[in-house]
């Protein structure tokens, strides 16, 4: 790695989606600028509130390279944020509407949800960041991902809608092979129906036992892929991969942010409705006329604002 390689402090809460937004701008990070990127654990680092305000960082691991960058994912990383923002040259980004005055910090990187207007040192992203690469191929096979969340405040969960929706597509288009994953959120009486549909061309999968690049892995075999609409991440995931992305529907509960931002997806043509399957199943494949890949776009926005590098 070059000596003048910038180097990236990740300040994570260890939440799933909060570090898969993280994962996925260093990862670019990495391939623009030649960064070198280091995970802290923000939640172990006890930083009293007087820190944050004054801007005095506590001690840090010795062996951490000084920071260029200092990107924060989740609320519980803002008090380590904020008391490192006087570092020398670094420059502290956070990954939301943080609680705090913008002024407080160099940047941040928002999604278009969160109504926070565009800027010289706001970006607002479509979606939400995440690690997924888009595929340069997808696969001609007749293979389908279902990806089913759980309750949330920004839709009405109903386990027999969710189902029934399930049933329907393998009904309606037998001969594909379906691999069925829930997550953590899953109620577990919808689990364990969704367990009663294996059979030799339906894979329903454990969550707890996938690998950290399963989603990635199960993605690129996927020409197809349905998704809950009650987790943002997981839509803007779908919709990064470049398979051809359905929704299945749930009413969105008023006002919700989540649910308008999951709308300019659909709006955008990223994700389809419930109501159009029969496209995102058809027998071509479609290229997204605009491409989605919030992270690299992130990446390379932070590298003309701050590192001055010329993004690859």
């Amino acid at each position: 790695m070059p000596s003048d390689a910038p180097a990236i402090w990740l300040l994570t809460d260890n939440k799933p989606g909060h570090r898969n937004q993280l994962k996925g701008l260093g990862n670019r990070l990495r391939v623009h600028a030649g960064a070198t990127v280091h995970w802290i654990d923000a939640p172990a680092k006890k930083v009293p509130l007087w820190r944050a305000l004054t801007g005095l960082a506590p001690a840090m691991d010795a062996a951490l390279p000084a920071p260029d960058l200092i990107l924060a994912a989740g609320s519980s990383t803002h008090r380590l944020l904020l008391a490192l923002r006087r570092k020398a040259r670094a420059k502290t980004v956070v990954l939301m509407k943080p609680a705090f005055p913008l002024g407080w910090i160099d940047a941040a990187i928002v999604p278009e949800h969160d109504r926070v207007p565009a800027g010289k040192r706001v970006l607002v992203t479509q979606g939400s960041i995440n690690s997924i690469t888009p595929l340069a191929r997808i696969t001609d096979k007749p293979e389908a991902l279902i990806l089913v969340g759980g309750p949330s405040p920004h839709f009405d969960w109903d386990d027999n809608v969710v189902f029934e929706q399930i049933t329907h597509l393998i009904r309606t288009y037998p001969s594909w092979r379906w691999t069925i994953s829930g997550s953590r959120r899953t109620p577990d009486t919808l689990a364990s129906r969704l367990e009663e549909l294996a059979g030799i061309k339906i894979t329903v999968v454990d969550p707890q036992r996938t690998h950290a690049d399963w989603l990635s892995h199960q993605l690129a075999a996927s020409r197809a892929i349905w998704v809950t609409p009650d987790s943002l991440s997981m839509v803007s995931e779908a919709a990064t991969s470049g398979v051809s992305a359905g929704l299945l529907q749930l009413t969105p509960q008023q006002d919700s942010r989540v649910a308008h931002g999951v709308d300019l997806l659909v709006e955008r043509g990223h994700v389809a409705r419930w109501s159009d399957h029969a496209t995102v199943m058809g027998d071509t494949v479609h290229d997204s006329p605009h491409r989605l890949w919030e992270a690299d776009r992130a990446a390379r926005w932070l590298i003309r604002t701050f590192l001055k590098r010329g993004a690859a």
